[in-house]
């Protein structure tokens, strides 16, 4: 029991949890979401089962979406509503609070509002207006802006692959 007790801790210390935090007592605040992640008070298993579910869930439902890759509006959907489940599995590991926080960073407050704003228009494209080109241009976006969000959060990644893309873009005929 002590090693998984360890482990925990470790697991806490990993994803930048105090150690702790779950026997911090919550201060009055006045914000909606200061009130909110405080009614949001889970254990860490809980937080890691949490994750765990919304994680291979979202995996699930993007691979599930390659079955009906042939039907832009069904892919659409079951692609965004992977990508919005995986994205959602990480407030469990660090709280709502703090993924908006995150997600809400100078350095990645582009990459966020792109990638939101395709999930909508992907969504849109698929459930209202019906047209698959439009839709496949849509999912297209949404997944330029997953790979540019996502390379937000290593450090000097970003760089890197603009200079490969200029790189391999540079050249001479």
């Amino acid at each position: 029991m002590d090693t998984m007790s360890r482990a925990l801790e470790r697991a806490k210390m990993l994803v930048g949890m105090e150690v702790d935090e779950e026997a911090a007592v919550p201060q009055e605040s006045s914000s909606f979401i200061d009130d909110f992640n405080r009614h949001c008070t889970l254990t860490t298993t809980q937080r890691l089962y949490g994750f765990a579910i919304c994680f291979v869930s979202g995996i699930a439902c993007v691979l599930l979406s390659m079955i009906v890759f042939f039907n832009p509006i069904k892919f659409g959907i079951t692609f965004t509503f992977g990508n919005l489940l995986a994205l959602g599995s990480t407030a469990f590991l660090i709280g709502p609070k703090r993924q908006l926080d995150m997600m809400l960073d100078p350095v990645r407050i582009y990459a966020t509002a792109i990638y939101i704003a395709s999930l909508i228009i992907s969504l849109f494209c698929a459930l209202y207006v019906h047209n698959k080109l439009l839709t496949l241009l849509a999912i297209t976006l949404e997944f330029g802006a997953l790979i540019w969000y996502s390379l937000s959060y290593i450090p000097f990644a970003r760089s890197m692959v603009q200079k490969i893309f200029v790189s391999c873009l540079d050249t001479e005929f």
